[in-house]
């Protein structure tokens, strides 16, 4: 079968189990904190969690939904194209069930799909159930139905269950949104891809080539509740994902399942040869299908097998940027549209391995043959074909002005890498000036065996931000020098651009500011950062880089050498993508203090605020906020935004405003005799909000707007003055995730401390000290659901399991310390007894740990020994060495730490102590032989 006649008999299958062929969502995702639709399940949330109803009848759906690993937590761009298998574009086939069917039928199906239709011999299959160890304290029971029905279907072909099911643990097959809510078991259908398939389950999940994962069905039949117990759902679902790369790969690369000679590979399949063959066309180069060995040095490839990657990375990126660009993703400098950017601009440098430059673009010219691959599944791709060219061939050429020149600077600086590691200097030239992503600049220098300082890198791009922000104060802080009598009137409240008259212009250094009669850009003030955008004069537009207030006029600076003069008629238009998250935490701002009222006290003063499109920061009197009282007010804050409220505003007199203790005032601060009300709940106009400040900034206009709300931090500034930072929408996730990941990568961390730890005392013939693994968590299903307390749930969840590896990691390390100091004791007994015998002067040299060391000069002195050593334990990285001097040595004059201290230098060390005891390490191991020659000439041995 080919590539698209494999996908549609998986939906044909379906279909005629009464499933609705479903379209594949847009790679742009609904779900915020994604970077891109990374799962099947995404545009299914809703469905799960109840939210809105499954528009099919029955409730259940099959497709293939597109899907982008790379950026972010989900990422697996930089092994795309060294080995067989990843991508950062890939399909999940799935089918779907919302309340409807249950295991009995998604199992029987799956069996009949790879078993009956397609053909797979079932003595190759292996399906895994869910088995948790209750003495690690796994969730959940041991799935006994699931168990049952793979052992019927087993049976039926004359096999034993006990060999094709394998017991799975909490990692690889239980599932949760979260410490609490939907969660359940899945199997997995796992094939032997051994020559015989005679493995016998052995090599199921253990990471091995040799037996690959094609299908996993998930049951979400449990609530998990707060109290860690585990309730049965009302309605059970069914959310299955096959990988069609790689289920094309097993099909085509053994003949429909009846040659099993060669390892299978995603790239020698129709998704990837078409593509291969134009490549081939337009380069006049040949693909090999030939792959280095994990982990071999990138620097000593053939040119042969940089060509082979080089195919590989480029018809992967390919289908990952057109399918981006169709669904309306464009590269850029931000976010998701920064990956799309790095992703295009490494498949441009590896072009040049294939012969393409500058003279010989080659991007679009693939997309024709993409378009004709998938545009029947994916009807956007062919639509948009000519848009997707245009934007490559735009992005390709852009980068190519610079590519050249940047890798010369690259070759450059070669000569001048110190220890193997490239300047983060260099790193920073590349990115600022030539445009090269830093994971570019990382593949240049693994290609010539080399490392990036990125720690010198990361505090230039600090740097150069800082600079920055310190150029827009300076320009604003200019504005301050003019003087005028103007008015402008502010529209910024409902309108984000408006057609203007200039009434003064004043050329200030760089800028020029120009006020105007009316306008929508707000300046910075009363905490709300001022807005950015740009003046439009005729065909051109100006950039407005900062807004200023001069008495009761409103100056916006644009460059100096813009054609603007009083009396000409402009259009003013404010960058809306940042005013709208500035609004948002404005709002947001308004929410905290009136939650903090509700929960910490009705006497909380504000004492200052800043709102900017990333975040906002609240200042407030008051004592210590526990962590309880702080999940307590983002509980309030969310439960609002989400009640669909209104957000409206009114002028009123000041002396009304200031009757009532229901609004919120500053005293203080001094108002006009006209003021602005900002009112959250209740009716417009009506000044009966559940919240309500005098405020002249500008906000959303429904509570929903605001998006998700989560405290970042919160803390002492002064004496009895405390300071909230949080942030909101966008904002928001983008902090959950950055704090997923750091989560994450601390836990790997500890976990490989505690494994190292582990495998040391298992040499030591002592038992492991283990901590249970996390189950897998539904992220998308998670975020969707956007309850701050279920997230706070599951991050307390993972601050636990952390807190539980690093009290598992000392105490491991421990036990290993006091076996191995109780062995070093006996070993250095041992020796001792064997380097007193003769009664002479002692020099020798071991292999053990430090803690031999100490051990054999305390045995010396145990048993006043009179004469002089010099004792050397190599540990494998390092030299640990030890002098000591008895009554005789001391006699003649010699003295342990001026001994140590001369003979440590050899090796490179130092080290030092007193007359008769001495210790010190050395790096140099290559120096033992030399080491071992001077301390015999030292202590008269020579």
């Amino acid at each position: 079968m080919t590539a698209a006649e494999i996908r549609q008999s998986f939906l044909d299958f379906f279909n005629e189990k009464q499933h609705t062929i479903v379209p594949s969502a847009s790679l742009l995702p609904q779900s915020p904190g994604l970077l891109f639709t990374n799962a099947g399940m995404n545009p299914f949330v809703p469905y799960f969690l109840g939210t809105e109803e499954a528009p099919y009848d029955p409730p259940r759906a099959t497709d293939t939904q597109k899907c982008i690993r790379a950026g972010g937590k989900h990422n697996d761009l930089e092994d795309v194209g060294y080995d067989t298998y990843h991508h950062t574009l890939f399909e999940m086939l799935g089918n779907w069930s919302f309340g409807d069917y249950f295991k009995t039928e998604a199992i029987a199906w799956a069996w009949e799909l790879v078993v009956e239709r397609w053909g797979l011999p079932a003595d190759r299959l292996y399906a895994t159930v869910y088995a948790p160890d209750k003495s690690k304290g796994d969730p959940g029971e041991f799935d006994q139905e699931a168990w049952d029905l793979w052992a019927e279907l087993f049976r039926s072909k004359g096999l034993d269950p006990r060999v094709h099911i394998v017991d799975g643990n909490v990692q690889d097959n239980f599932w949760m949104m979260g410490e609490t809510g939907p969660c359940g078991p899945c199997s997995e259908l796992h094939v032997d891809m051994t020559p015989k398939g005679d493995s016998r389950g052995e090599l199921v999940n253990k990471d091995s080539d040799l037996c690959i994962e094609i299908w996993n069905l998930v049951f979400i039949q449990y609530n998990a509740e707060s109290d860690g117990s585990f309730r049965d759902l009302p309605a059970c679902h069914v959310d299955t994902g096959m990988g069609f790369e790689r289920v094309c790969s097993l099909i085509q690369n053994t003949k429909g399942f009846t040659d099993f000679s060669d390892k299978p590979t995603n790239y020698a399949t129709d998704v990837f040869t078409p593509i291969f063959r134009k490549l081939e066309e337009l380069s006049g180069k040949t693909y090999r299908d030939i792959y280095p060995e994990p982990g071999s040095d990138r620097s000593a490839f053939s040119d042969e097998m940089k060509e082979a990657i080089a195919f590989r990375v480029i018809a992967d990126h390919l289908r990952t940027l057109s399918c981006s660009i169709a669904d309306g993703i464009q590269p850029g400098n931000n976010g998701r549209n920064y990956v799309l950017r790095r992703i295009l601009r490494r498949a441009v440098r590896y072009g040049r391995q294939l012969g393409f430059s500058g003279e010989k673009p080659f991007f679009g010219q693939l997309v024709g043959t993409l378009a004709a691959q998938l545009g029947d599944v994916f009807p956007e791709l062919r639509d948009r074909e000519a848009s997707v060219r245009l934007t490559l061939e735009r992005e390709e050429s852009s980068f190519n002005e610079t590519l050249d020149r940047g890798l010369k600077r690259f070759e450059d600086a070669l000569p001048a890498v110190k220890d193997g590691v490239l300047g983060g200097e260099v790193t920073f030239q590349l990115y600022d000036t030539y445009g090269f992503p830093v994971d570019l600049t990382q593949l240049l220098c693994e290609e010539r065996n080399i490392k990036v300082n990125m720690k010198r890198f990361d505090e230039l791009m600090d740097e150069q931000k800082k600079k920055a922000q310190a150029a827009q104060k300076t320009t604003v802080v200019r504005a301050l020098d003019i003087k005028t009598d103007a008015l402008t009137k502010f529209v910024g409240f409902e309108e984000d651009e408006a057609d203007v008259m200039v009434l003064e212009v004043h050329p200030q250094g760089e800028a020029m500011f120009v006020i105007t009669d009316s306008t929508p850009f707000y300046a910075e003030m009363g905490g709300q950062s001022g807005d950015t955008g740009i003046l439009v004069k005729g065909p051109l537009a100006h950039d407005v880089s900062a807004v200023q207030q001069i008495g009761r006029a409103r100056a916006h600076a644009i460059p100096a050498d813009a054609d603007v003069k009083p009396g000409d008629s402009v259009k003013l238009r404010i960058d809306h993508r940042r005013r709208r998250p500035i609004e948002a935490h404005h709002t947001a701002t308004h929410l905290l203090h009136w939650a903090l009222h509700e929960v910490v006290s009705e006497d909380v003063a504000q004492q200052g605020s800043a709102v900017d499109e990333e975040r906002l920061r609240f200042d407030f009197n008051s004592g210590a906020v526990s962590r309880e009282q702080i999940e307590k007010i983002e509980e309030l804050v969310n439960e609002k935004i989400f009640s669909d409220v209104s957000v409206s505003w009114k002028e009123v007199p000041y002396a009304d405003a200031k009757k009532r203790e229901d609004i919120m005032q500053f005293f203080g601060d001094k108002y006009g005799d006209t003021v602005r009300v900002v009112q959250i709940g209740g009716e417009a106009g009506k000044l009966d909000g559940f919240a309500m400040e005098l405020c002249g900034g500008t906000h959303v206009g429904n509570s929903r707007a605001v998006g998700f709300f989560k405290i970042k931090s919160e803390g002492a500034i002064a004496s009895g003055v405390r300071r909230i930072e949080a942030a909101c929408g966008e904002r928001a996730w983008d902090y959950l995730v950055e704090l997923a990941g750091q989560f994450q990568e601390e836990a790997q961390t500890l976990t490989e401390k505690l494994d190292a730890a582990n495998k040391r005392l298992s040499d030591l013939g002592e038992e492991p000290i283990i901590v249970g693994k996390m189950p897998r968590i539904m992220a998308a299903m998670l975020t969707e659901n956007r309850d701050v307390q279920q997230i706070n749930d599951t991050f307390g969840g993972l601050r636990r399991k952390i807190e539980e590896l690093k009290t598992a990691g000392i105490n491991a390390e421990k036990k290993v310390k006091k076996i191995g100091a109780s062995a070093a004791a006996k070993q250095a007994d041992a020796a001792i007894a064997l380097l007193i015998e003769k009664g002479d002067a002692i020099v020798t040299v071991m292999e053990s740990d430090a803690s031999l060391l100490q051990e054999l000069l305390n045995g010396l002195k145990k048993n006043q020994f009179s004469e002089a050593a010099f004792l050397v334990v190599d540990d494998g990285s390092k030299l640990h060495l030890g002098c000591y001097c008895g009554e005789a040595a001391l006699g003649r004059g010699l003295k342990a730490g001026d001994l140590l201290r001369e003979l440590a230098s050899i090796a490179g060390g130092k080290g030092g102590g007193k007359p008769d005891m001495a210790r010190g390490a050395a790096p140099e191991r290559s120096k033992i032989a030399e080491l071992e020659v001077a301390a015999k000439a030292s202590l008269g041995l020579a």
